[in-house]
């Protein structure tokens, strides 16, 4: 596998279940050691040995399950392990206030109707997204990997997704989606991926591609493009 993503490119990351998409991913999100091969940010060399090294690269990721957590507000989860804190020395307390207000603004950003004092368990999956989203904006990401953000929701709620999405391209950050939706893909993609059997069989322009021919590489109806 080797391939490059562009600043404010979105590239659409498929193939069938085990051609290996989850683990490139995760390589790339510091979760896994690449056996060969080298990753390079901005003509850089980056070895990562955890996720929040791959943060601290301006990686982010937004796993299928969202790992939210349900009983807390949308701001709890946005600042969820980054939390801010006030106060002197070592008397400190969590700046509730900042982190709604900050909350707010990013949600704002992303002209998503969630409200940071709402709690998760209360919110549609549009909306639940948005608040895993929200998360990768705390650290100004350069690479947002979304891992089926539109599996098992609404019509309508796969529409604000993508234009969550759409709203990430618009900020410069290139952003890395993996689906088995065809039609979200060629909806908001600039680019295709396609894998099979842990190898790249197509890297090309969503322009100059079509639906029935990423099927076909995916099933291995066609060979390689």
């Amino acid at each position: 596998m080797s391939f490059t993503l562009e600043a404010g490119q979105v590239v659409g990351l498929m193939g069938d279940n085990g051609a290996g998409k989850s683990t490139l991913v995760k390589m790339i999100a510091g979760n896994f050691r690449p056996s060969e091969g080298t990753m390079r940010l901005e003509g850089k060399e980056i070895v990562m040995h955890r996720p929040v090294e791959a943060r601290q690269h301006g990686i982010e990721i937004v796993h299928q399950d969202l790992a939210l957590c349900n009983n807390l507000t949308a701001a709890a989860n946005v600042f969820l392990g980054r939390e801010l804190r006030r106060g002197i020395g070592p008397l400190k307390v969590l700046d509730y206030k900042t982190m709604y207000r900050r909350a707010g603004e990013i949600f704002k950003e992303l002209k998503s109707e969630t409200r940071p004092r709402d709690l998760v368990k209360q919110m549609s999956g549009g909306q639940r997204q948005a608040v895993a989203i929200g998360r990768t904006m705390l650290s100004e990401a350069k690479i947002v990997l979304m891992d089926e953000p539109t599996a098992a929701i609404s019509v309508r709620q796969v529409a604000e997704v993508l234009n969550l999405i759409r709203e990430l391209r618009d900020r410069g950050i290139a952003v890395v989606l993996i689906s088995h939706r065809m039609p979200d893909v060629f909806t908001v993609a600039d680019r295709v991926i396609v894998m099979r059997r842990g190898r790249k069989v197509a890297d090309k322009a969503i322009a100059a591609s079509s639906p029935e021919e990423v099927t076909g590489l995916i099933t291995g109806a066609i060979e390689q493009v």
